[in-house]
């Protein structure tokens, strides 16, 4: 006889390169741990290392990419493992699939004026944009639909790391998110 596995959350963070997406994801992980929700992180940087060894950035890529995160966080989900996902996914088709795909599924939009974003790229991508050394950085060469209802909004321009982090847990606390919790 098998056990009910209540499927775990998956929470996903979008906003421009730069944005703060993996420093707020990692900060509400964190915040999760103290709270006994403990919460596996996919960070599309370090995806994309092991999936795609040397990215093009292509459409057709980005599309195969965004369905392997799915399908990830949703392995994951389906045998009760909570899951944060930090990915810019550029489109809003690839959050509507994981929405639809992913039981319990929250949009978090890390949004962050692009000159904060430029000013905090340690990757250097909107100096190669300008350049012309790429051409499909989302929100410079490739556009970046950003969401039309996300569940959660911060600003990091606007809020620390830890404010952010705090809100998100907050919010998403507030619509019983986390059921079955156990926060302190």
């Amino acid at each position: 006889m098998r056990n009910h596995i209540h499927p775990g959350f998956a929470v996903w963070f979008t906003g421009l390169p730069a944005s703060g997406k993996s420093t707020v994801a990692r900060s509400l992980n964190d915040l999760l741990q103290e709270n006994n929700l403990p919460a596996q992180l996919l960070d599309s940087d370090e995806l994309r290392g092991k999936l795609t060894p040397e990215p093009t950035y292509s459409a057709k890529e980005r599309d195969w990419f965004y369905e392997m995160v799915i399908f990830l966080a949703g392995l994951l989900t389906d045998n009760g493992v909570n899951v944060l996902v930090a990915a810019t996914a550029s489109r809003r088709a690839y959050r509507e699939k994981a929405r639809s795909r992913l039981e319990r599924f929250a949009e978090v939009y890390v949004e962050c004026p692009l000159d904060i974003c430029r000013a905090r790229d340690s990757k250097g991508l909107y100096t190669k944009a300008e350049k012309g050394e790429i051409s499909t950085l989302p929100g410079i060469g490739t556009p970046y639909e950003c969401p039309e209802s996300p569940d959660v909004r911060v600003n990091t321009g606007r809020l620390t790391v830890e404010a952010a982090s705090r809100y998100i847990l907050d919010r998403l606390d507030q619509h019983t998110f986390f059921r079955n919790k156990r926060r302190r």
